[in-house]
């Protein structure tokens, strides 16, 4: 069974930093893909960033491009989410994705396992 932990969250202000990280146990971790997605109040999930199982390759929302940065450390068996020039409407649960297979998904229908989410706020 694949076990996603994410920690890192936090209350910042505009324009401040966070990095996000997601733990993975269960299964190889370098064979397979991995995403972030995001839940703000009253709204769907939404993909964040997607990395390849080599971290090679890495997708992101246009709305993040530019200040998000997705990475992964196989050796360590974790993912990480550089958040920099953090804005308001970044506010959501964050969540740690994982798909079936080696390919990367970038909606939600994609992934199989998740985290249980880490809280990120960003006031004005």
């Amino acid at each position: 069974q694949v076990q996603l932990v994410e920690s890192g969250g936090g209350l910042v202000q505009a324009g401040d930093s966070l990095r996000l990280s997601c733990a993975a146990s269960g299964r190889t971790f370098s064979v397979y893909a991995m995403g972030w997605f995001r839940q703000a109040p009253g709204k769907e999930r939404e993909f964040v960033a997607a990395i390849s199982r080599s971290g090679g390759s890495t997708y992101y929302t246009d709305s993040v491009k530019g200040r998000f940065t997705i990475s992964r450390e196989n050796a360590k068996n974790t993912m990480y989410l550089q958040m920099n020039s953090l804005k308001p409407e970044d506010t959501a649960v964050y969540y740690c994705a994982a798909p079936p297979s080696w390919e990367v998904p970038t909606t939600s229908e994609g992934y199989r396992y998740w985290g249980q989410g880490t809280q990120v706020t960003v006031s004005s």
